[in-house]
């Protein structure tokens, strides 16, 4: 199930992400040739106007192909139309500079928009929200306190504790429950070091459940080894879910980049790791916890991904929409085309590094799941 989830939010991501770029080239009457939903080989395609609208085989996606977006020596060989032809002043390489901009930058504002709506739609449906987020408590059904994170081989984990369980209630078998609250838990853990910690917990709405749990050194300091928050239900109206789902949008992009300029630092600097990063193996396993969290959740996660292609396709890289909006930059600049053979061959190598990347990151996403 996880795996057929995951494709279908590829495929939504993708096609919207393409849908912009069909949307505001059709806008500026440059010819879109074929619009197409998943990868070829071809399975039946049908033709509205000049558009042809095809159904392919392998469901990762979706493409569109737009006239005259990689720029020819010789157009006239590569299109059928001439200089002097009609045709010839539709291809977008012959667009003003602003409005190729535009059709670039469209996919991403689309991956953008998307994200605003499904957490708005999360908002509606209920979105699990932590009491910190900015929300008023008020907004908030059913606060508790959430476990949001096992740190790997730690005390809590080789208990059997999960990321989403919620606690109610910690004790010792001498002392009376603490108050459920993160900083009470926490000062709790440290003040009992060598005594057997009792938790009773819910996970997934199920009946209370009960283990025993002794605290461990983590960095000189007694822990289970549990990230914790106050997590409460955000179920919103219409207007101030549209206004939240903004908020977060903006809020979760400034983290995501902040998060990508970091990594790449990092890389510049010989410091670079996969361990923070995740590919489509790594996703289909996220996609599946976010599933059994619930459809808001799910949606949110979606979200999420969203913005992370966006921000990934505006990178400065040759084959990326940010790499095409850079060399329209150049252009601007200098005030004539960059070399066709030039340009085409940079798209060519940068999408091939792409895909090595890409190929390195599966397999890294297969080495942690061995």
């Amino acid at each position: 199930m996880s795996v057929i989830i995951f494709f279908i939010i590829l495929l939504v991501l993708i096609i919207v992400h393409e849908f912009g770029h069909f949307f505001s080239a059709k806008r500026f009457g440059v010819r879109v040739d074929e619009f197409g939903f998943g990868f070829p080989p071809k399975l039946f395609s049908k033709k509205y106007g000049e558009t042809e609208y095809s159904f392919n085989a392998l469901p990762f996606g979706g493409f569109v192909k737009i006239f005259g977006e990689n720029p020819e020596p010789e157009p006239s060989a590569r299109y059928g139309a001439g200089p002097n032809e009609p045709d010839f002043s539709r291809a977008l390489f012959n667009k003003p500079k602003w409005k190729q901009a535009v059709v670039l930058f469209a996919g991403v504002f689309a991956n953008f928009l998307l994200a605003w709506l499904l957490f708005s739609v999360s908002f509606m449906s209920g979105l699990p929200m932590s009491a910190g987020s900015g929300i008023k408590s008020e907004s908030l059904q059913d606060l508790h306190l959430s476990i949001v994170e096992v740190l790997k081989d730690s005390p809590a984990e080789k208990a059997g504790l999960k990321a989403g369980d919620g606690i109610i209630s910690v004790k010792t078998a001498s002392e009376a429950p603490v108050e459920i609250n993160p900083e009470a838990v926490k000062s709790f853990v440290v003040s009992h070091p060598n005594d057997e910690i009792e938790i009773g917990y819910i996970r997934e709405k199920s009946e209370t459940r009960y283990l025993k749990v002794k605290p461990a050194l983590i960095e000189g300091t007694p822990m289970l080894g549990i990230a914790m928050d106050m997590v409460g239900i955000a179920k919103l109206p219409v207007f101030k879910a549209f206004g939240e789902g903004m908020r977060l949008t903006l809020f979760a992009t400034a983290g995501i980049a902040k998060g990508l300029y970091t990594l790449i630092s990092e890389a510049v600097m010989g410091k670079g790791s996969f361990a923070s990063v995740t590919g489509p193996v790594g996703l289909v396993s996220i996609v599946g916890t976010a599933y059994k969290f619930g459809f808001a959740y799910l949606l949110s996660f979606t979200a999420l991904i969203s913005l992370n292609l966006a921000i990934l396709n505006l990178l400065p890289f040759p084959a990326l929409d940010g790499g095409r909006l850079f060399f329209l930059l150049i252009e601007k600049v200098k005030g004539s085309r960059i070399n066709p053979k030039f340009a085409n061959a940079a798209n060519m190598i940068g999408f091939a590094l792409l895909i090595i990347l890409m190929l390195a990151v599966t397999y890294h996403d297969i080495v942690k799941l061995l």
